[in-house]
C-alpha cells in the first residue's frame, strides 16, 4: 500500500480522509468576486482546498490562433485577448491568498508554463497540480520538481508509458497521481474507474480522481474504490459562459458530494471483523444455539 504525503497540514493517502478539492479553474471568468464566491461555496460544502489555473497566454496559446476571433460575454475579441481577459493578475491572487487564509481554506493552482510556476511560488502554495495537458512538458515538470513541493499529477489523455516518464521526472516522494478522463463532460462508459487501483499498483504512490463527468455517483464510486483525492470542477451555475462550466458541480451538488464521501468513508471501516455492542441485543434475541 502506498505511503501518505502531507499537503499543507493534511496527510493524504489511504489511512486518511479523502482530500476533496473544488476546482475553480477559470470558472471565475476573470472576475475576482466570482472567484471569492466559489471559494465560499467550497468552504461551505466542506472541501479541503480550492484550485485555480495559471497561464501565460502568450506561451500557452498557439501562435496561429492568436488572431482568431471569438465571441465572448465582453464582445468579439482576438483569442489571445480573450485568454488574457480570463487570467487573474498578481493583485487578484494576492486578494485570493488573503481571502483563503481568512476563511481557513487551502488554495493552490495548476501552472501551465514555467513563468507561472515562478508566479505562484510567491504565494508558497501547499502543492502544485499538473494538468493532464501538461504531463508531457518535461521542462515544466522539472521546474515544478525543483520547488520541492508536493505534486498532484493528472493522467488524462496519457499512456502508461507517458505517465512512467513523467513520474521518473517528478520522483515519487511527494507525488499523488490523479486518474482522469480528459473529456468535458466525460462519458460514464469512458471513466474506467478501476484505473485507480491499477495506477496505485503500477506506481506505488497515492492515487486520486479528477472528474469531468456529469452527476455525482461516479465520483462517489471513485472514493469507494480508494481514491485518496477527489477533485471536481465547481461553478455557481452550469449555464454560465465558459468551457468548463457544463462539466462542473453546482453548490448544492458539491455539498451533497462532500457529505456522501464522508458517509462512505465512515461506512467502509477498517476491514477488521468485530461484533459491535449494537448487535448484542439481536444476538441474544435471535440466536438459539
Amino acid at each position: 500500500m502506498s505511503e501518505s504525503i502531507l499537503i499543507g497540514n493534511r496527510p493524504v493517502g489511504h489511512a486518511h480522509p479523502c482530500f476533496i478539492v473544488g476546482e475553480i479553474g477559470t470558472n471565475h471568468n476573470g472576475n475576482l468576486d466570482i472567484a471569492k464566491r466559489l471559494i465560499d461555496v467550497a468552504r461551505d460544502a466542506g472541501c479541503d482546498a480550492v484550485k485555480f489555473q495559471k497561464r501565460t497566454p502568450e506561451i500557452c496559446s498557439p501562435r496561429d490562433q492568436w488572431d482568431t476571433l471569438r465571441e465572448t460575454p465582453w464582445g468579439t475579441m482576438r483569442y489571445i485577448d480573450y485568454r488574457a481577459r480570463v487570467e487573474l493578475c498578481q493583485d487578484a491572487f494576492s486578494e485570493i491568498d488573503a481571502y483563503c487564509r481568512a476563511k481557513d481554506v487551502m488554495w493552490f493552482a495548476s501552472p501551465w508554463d514555467i513563468p507561472s510556476v515562478d508566479f505562484l511560488s510567491r504565494f508558497s502554495p501547499p502543492c502544485y497540480k499538473i494538468a493532464s495537458a501538461c504531463l508531457t512538458d518535461d521542462a515544466l515538470l522539472r521546474k515544478i520538481r525543483e520547488t520541492d513541493r508536493p505534486v498532484l499529477l493528472s493522467t488524462g489523455m496519457s499512456t502508461l508509458e507517458q505517465i512512467h516518464h513523467a513520474v521518473t521526472l517528478l520522483g515519487t516522494g511527494k507525488l499523488v497521481l490523479l486518474h482522469c478522463t480528459s473529456a468535458y463532460p466525460a462519458q460514464n462508459r469512458e471513466l474506467n474507474l478501476r484505473m485507480i487501483s491499477t495506477l496505485e499498483l503500477e506506481f506505488g504512490v497515492p492515487v486520486g480522481y479528477s472528474g469531468h463527468e456529469g452527476g455525482l455517483q461516479t465520483s462517489l464510486a471513485a472514493a469507494t474504490l480508494g481514491a485518496c483525492v477527489i477533485e471536481r470542477h465547481i461553478t455557481l451555475d452550469r449555464s454560465m459562459w465558459g468551457g468548463d462550466q457544463a462539466a462542473s458541480v453546482e453548490p448544492q451538488g458539491l455539498t451533497r458530494l462532500v457529505r456522501d464521501i464522508r458517509i462512505i468513508e465512515s461506512a467502509l471501516g477498517d476491514g477488521i471483523k468485530r461484533v459491535y455492542d449494537s448487535e448484542m441485543s439481536a444476538m441474544e434475541r435471535l440466536r438459539r444455539v
